[in-house]
């Protein structure tokens, strides 16, 4: 069984009554987005903005300074190729008229002599030393070939037994005293000798020169060029 509607019916030819729209359920407001919040300046950033405005000033001032530094090193080498070139064209007429008295005399230069190396003068001296050595008995073993040679010894044997007598000079021979061998024999120990005490004293003469130098200045000596 079906309920039935208690409600008054509609009549015939009437139109049923419209029904009241449904309306739309209001919707929220949309709340604003918070907004963010404002970061606080970075300390790099300022102090950057304040050395680019403190190094700018600075930067112009070097590059004015460079600038200038540049024009004079060009002008100071402008003048000094001018000089030469002047020079150079003195130079030439003076070469070109020799006999105008514009020529210009050797260069000299005055220089002191203040230390000597005595290793260096020990070495030399004993070099030179056995040199000289050396020179003294070939030029002594020469002399005494060529003194042999030309009989000079057979002579002073005749000489000596005509003055004392055939008896007495039977057994007198002056090779016995100064012959060659002994001669030679002599020299090279003199040469020996020598050879030591040139070293000794050359030395020697090195330490006291370096004393006097140290006290009075040393030897000047002047130079002077080749033209």
């Amino acid at each position: 069984m079906t309920e039935r509607s208690t409600g008054p019916r509609p009549t015939s030819g009437s139109t049923p009554a419209p029904k009241p729209a449904a309306k739309p359920a209001a919707k929220p407001a949309a709340k604003p987005a918070p907004k963010p919040a404002a970061e606080p300046p970075s300390k790099s950033g300022a102090v950057g903005d304040d050395d680019t405005a403190v190094r700018a000033p600075i930067t112009e001032r070097i590059q004015g300074r460079v600038t200038r530094a540049a024009e004079e090193h060009k002008a100071n080498r402008e003048a000094k190729k001018q000089a030469a070139t002047a020079a150079a064209s003195t130079s030439g007429s003076a070469m070109a008229a020799p006999g105008s008295g514009t020529s210009r005399g050797p260069r000299r230069a005055r220089l002191r002599l203040t230390r000597v190396d005595p290793w260096s003068v020990m070495k030399t001296a004993f070099l030179l030393a056995v040199a000289f050595g050396i020179v003294t008995v070939v030029s002594v073993l020469m002399v005494w070939t060529v003194l042999d040679g030309a009989g000079v010894w057979e002579s002073i044997n005749r000489t000596v037994t005509d003055v004392v007598g055939q008896e007495s000079a039977s057994d007198f021979d002056v090779e016995n005293y100064i012959g060659t061998s002994r001669v030679i024999g002599f020299t090279m120990l003199i040469a020996a000798v020598d050879v030591v005490l040139l070293t000794a004293i050359a030395t020697l003469g090195a330490f006291l020169y370096n004393m006097a130098a140290a006290l009075l200045g040393g030897i000047e000596v002047t130079l002077a060029e080749d033209n």
